[in-house]
């Protein structure tokens, strides 16, 4: 986002930005202009999102619309204000008044999130292996980024980045998997999951196009609501970081039994690094936290 943000402000001269989000994109571009001279940011968030995370963007500084039943309603509204916007703020040079910020289906965004492999491949040992990789899906711009990422660095002598990148999900959610098993974007009726975070009902088609292109492969990782948190409760027992269940769904692909045994028991390299990336932990707090648990243990 930080690269999207600076590339707006700094190449096009934008000062206002409107986006739309389930909460995590929305506080990432907040967070990041508020530290520009200047820039306005209003944030479209559906009816879904929490009350947590919308407290958290009005003290950053954004002007926070909640709009919609799901994240698809909240950003046909955001298009349509920068839209307005810009119909009614030309100045005699034609100058955009606003800019529109995808939290996902941006080549910006893609670029900013590739670097996350630029640092696993100079951290990583050189005696380790880079096997797997996995990572939450809501739109697709995280492992737009991270299949980005791959490529590049594949481009390298070492070529240490071919690993197999896991798509994680949960069941109500899942519109990437099933856009995989198709070979195209679908669109889902409706988002019914407690990870509202991934909450698209439809993925960018880069997403689905670069996977196949990825020289490791890639396969989808599907759990339920329940082991979503779970994985966010034995993540918090293991390492005192409380994340939300967006994030739950690529940390069950370790801590399920059932997920670790179909994705990870067959790897013909036992010893190779497997790395998770774990992201999304502003909309949840210990009181969400043992709700969620309750609600899954009766």
């Amino acid at each position: 986002m930080a690269n999207l943000c600076c590339t707006l402000y700094y190449e096009k001269g934008v000062r206002n930005l409107v986006s739309s989000s389930g909460g995590n994109a929305g506080l990432a571009v907040t967070t990041v202009a508020k530290q520009m001279d200047g820039m306005n940011v209003q944030v479209i968030v559906p009816k879904t999102t929490k009350t947590l995370v919308i407290e958290k963007l009005k003290a950053l500084g954004a002007d926070v619309t909640v709009h919609g039943e799901n994240w698809n309603e909240a950003d046909l509204l955001a298009r349509e204000i920068v839209s307005e916007i810009n119909s009614n703020n030309k100045d005699e040079e034609g100058t955009i008044g606003a800019s529109y910020v995808s939290p996902y289906d941006d080549p910006m965004l893609w670029t900013g999130h590739s670097t996350v492999v630029d640092e696993i491949v100079e951290q990583l040992p050189s005696h380790e292996t880079f096997g797997a990789i996995v990572a939450s899906v809501g739109g697709g711009g995280l492992i737009c980024g991270i299949l980005e990422g791959l490529a590049k660095n594949n481009q390298s002598e070492s070529n240490k980045a071919t690993p197999l990148v896991i798509a994680a999900e949960t069941e109500g959610a899942s519109s990437f998997a099933q856009a995989w098993e198709a070979g195209k974007p679908i669109t889902l009726k409706s988002i019914d999951s407690i990870a509202s975070s991934l909450g698209a009902l439809s993925v960018t088609e880069k997403a689905i196009t670069r996977g196949k292109q990825n020289k490791g492969g890639l396969v989808t990782g599907v759990c339920t609501d329940k082991e979503a948190v779970e994985a966010c409760l034995s993540f918090a027992n293991h390492h005192r970081i409380l994340v939300e269940p967006a994030c739950g769904a690529a940390l069950a692909t370790i801590y399920s039994d059932r997920l670790r045994n179909e994705l990870f028991l067959s790897s013909e390299d036992k010893d190779s690094a497997i790395v998770i990336e774990v992201c999304g932990g502003s909309g949840v707090n210990i009181d969400l936290l043992t709700m969620w648990r309750d609600e899954f243990s009766s």
